[in-house]
């Protein structure tokens, strides 16, 4: 498959979280998935560990019950989300901003097992009562592979959203797809489908003022 147009700089800042522009009606070759995931494993990982596995789901059935629970998870998110927007001291958060989020973040919890393909980056071991240094190397091992994947996925026209609310329910998910719980954590779970127009835009963010501190907070 050919790929998109972007440089760099350009497939670096459009790649975005997609919920409401992914076609759920277009499937996806598994060649192009596996092609996807040949240069996520190029990724850097902490201590050359190679840490990784990745369950690609594309059973009707697997993908439903997956998201079942994705979607009991967020039915409780959700009303934790909203609490905490109204809480004493909350940052304030634009009603239009807000809405659009919960709008969007809620199509995807309806429509998950929708996806032609969910992917679920694990890692070997449990983090469990692990030390603040143990886990961030882990997740650094993990993650990079898995933005790694997205970047490659935008560039073929396809999207991706990076969610963990399905980690209510880890243990049902791995009964799900035979996953060893007691010895594999799961880190995500990846809806994957071609875009609806493959013409995103970098996106509003804070000013680095507010965030870069030099030399010191």
């Amino acid at each position: 498959m050919s790929l998109l147009n972007l440089t760099p700089d350009e497939l670096l800042s459009t790649t975005r979280a997609v919920r409401k522009r992914l076609d759920f009606s277009r499937p996806i070759a598994p060649e192009l998935i596996r092609e996807c995931l040949e240069l996520a494993v190029q990724a850097p990982t902490g201590s050359n560990s190679q840490n990784w596995h990745f369950v690609v789901v594309t059973d009707v059935e697997k993908k439903r019950a997956i998201a079942d629970f994705y979607s009991r998870s967020f039915a409780s998110y959700l009303l934790a989300a909203e609490a905490g927007y109204h809480a004493p001291g909350a940052r304030p958060v634009a009603a239009s901003t807000m809405m659009k989020v919960r709008d969007s973040s809620q199509y995807l919890a309806d429509h998950m097992h929708e996806a032609p393909v969910l992917l679920i980056p694990c890692i070997r071991g449990r983090l469990e009562g692990q030390p603040t240094m143990n886990q961030a190397a882990t997740w650094g091992s993990i993650l990079p592979a898995v933005w790694s994947f997205m970047l490659a996925a935008r560039a073929r026209g396809l999207g991706t959203a990076w969610t963990t609310l399905h980690l209510a329910f880890e243990q049902e998910v791995a009964a799900v797809l035979d996953i060893p719980y007691d010895k594999v954590t799961q880190a995500a779970l990846i809806p994957v489908a071609y875009t609806i127009g493959t013409d995103f835009k970098a996106a509003p963010r804070v000013d680095l003022d507010k965030i870069v501190h030099w030399g010191q907070w």
